[in-house]
């Protein structure tokens, strides 16, 4: 069976030489601060302050923790390793902090760095999405590294989200948002 390709299809419009990588950057902002940011939100909203830092093992991580671990690798991967600001991270400490820090506290942080790399990502070059640069201790291209804070954010929120409804048995009604 044979195909032809129509004339008016194959005269399709010119795509910008940078669309691609302006889509991917709008995508990663997107799913940073109009999709994630939110479901934290809520999440955070349905939660006591105990309830922030409980675990059912001492070895499992508390949502304070992977509040404070998001921050951390959201820093090191997008505020340093993408926008060059000097940073201190404690990995360790992320994931051993038990001080039970109250959670507008560390929603007020996370929602900063959220903004930080969100401004971070607007001002992005989108021409230096395959540039290599040094993250922790390898060496990717800009695209992977967005790439892996958005997934690695996704994956914390699942998380996140399936320790409120452990929590709390509650819809989250997450499509009213």
């Amino acid at each position: 069976m044979k195909f032809a390709i129509s004339e008016s299809s194959s005269k399709s419009a010119q795509i910008p030489p940078d669309a691609t990588g302006t889509e991917f950057i709008r995508t990663a902002r997107c799913h940073l601060t109009k999709e994630y940011l939110p479901k934290f939100r809520e999440c955070l909203n349905q939660l006591s302050d105990e309830e922030v830092w409980w675990r059912p093992r001492e070895t499992d991580n508390s949502v304070g923790n992977l509040l404070l671990h998001l921050c951390g690798n959201m820093r090191q991967w997008i505020i340093c390793g993408i926008g060059g600001k000097a940073i201190t991270r404690d990995r360790d400490l992320e994931f051993s902090e038990r001080r039970k820090i109250p959670k507008a506290e560390l929603l007020k942080t996370f929602e900063d760095t959220v903004l930080e790399v969100d401004a971070i990502l607007e001002a992005f070059d989108v021409s230096k999405l395959i540039e290599v640069r040094h993250f922790q201790k390898w060496d990717h291209s800009c695209l992977y590294a967005i790439s892996h804070v958005v997934e690695h954010v996704g994956q914390h929120m699942g998380q996140v989200i399936y320790i409120t409804k452990l929590r709390k048995g509650v819809d989250l009604k997450f499509f009213d948002l």
